[in-house]
């Protein structure tokens, strides 16, 4: 995995400057560059960025809005820690969300959709040892989605993502297939589904990509969870 997320935030510039801090901690988040506990000062957050505390404060706000973060004491931010019940609600949520979007997406795909879908799970195979494979994945998922052209959904699939991000960042740390040709097994069974217009199929293997990295979680040691709050089984 990459290293420490706020090594890769870069400085941001005077104009709109809470949307772009926001939009790259969000991205950051989808990308699953942050861990579980991973702590935030506003003040740490606005000098690697080159900004003042306050857009970074509200840039936060909003993502604690969004479950995506969690507020601490202190002014504290953090990243929230693992648990079960929680990385079950999310599998299952992107699983009926994403499935409805995919399903959606068959009937408006062009060839050209279906090229750019062909050339990302290309290029995460031959790049998966040093390539940066969260977003080559992320851009394989967000394609397809796109295509159904509902703006309604996919903020919420935004949403899920982000908190999705650290639970995928452990099952990688967990599990090496999700870094080899196993990765793209799903991403080359829901093209066959596509090639074939079945929607139930692309759908199946589409949840067998989203609930991978849940179940080698579900097979973890029980120290990957929080179990203060409840995340143990």
């Amino acid at each position: 995995m990459d290293g420490p997320g706020l090594d890769r935030l870069a400085p941001v510039g005077r104009e709109t400057v809470q949307d772009r801090i926001y939009r790259q901690l969000r991205d950051a988040l989808i990308r699953c560059r942050f861990e579980a506990g991973e702590i935030f000062l506003a003040g740490d957050v606005a000098q690697r960025m080159s900004v003042s505390s306050m857009p970074v404060r509200e840039a936060l706000a909003r993502l604690v809005s969004e479950r995506a973060l969690e507020a601490m004491p202190n002014r504290r931010v953090r990243v929230p820690l693992l648990t079960l019940e929680r990385a079950r609600d999310i599998a299952q949520a992107r699983s009926l969300i994403e499935g409805e979007l995919a399903a959606r997406a068959m009937d408006m795909l062009t060839p050209a959709d279906i090229e750019r879908l062909e050339a990302l799970t290309v290029e995460y195979e031959e790049t998966r040892e040093s390539g940066d494979i969260a977003s080559l994945n992320h851009a394989f998922h967000f394609h397809l989605y796109q295509a159904a052209g509902s703006s309604v959904l996919m903020p919420v699939i935004e949403s899920l993502w982000m908190q999705a991000g650290p639970y995928v960042r452990a099952a990688a740390k967990l599990h090496r297939p999700l870094t080899d040709s196993a990765a793209t097994l799903h991403h080359r069974g829901i093209l066959s589904a596509i090639a074939a217009g079945d929607k139930e199929w692309a759908v199946r293997e589409l949840k067998a990509d989203i609930n991978q990295a849940f179940a080698i979680l579900e097979r973890a040691d029980p120290a990957v969870w929080d179990t203060d709050n409840g995340g143990a089984a």
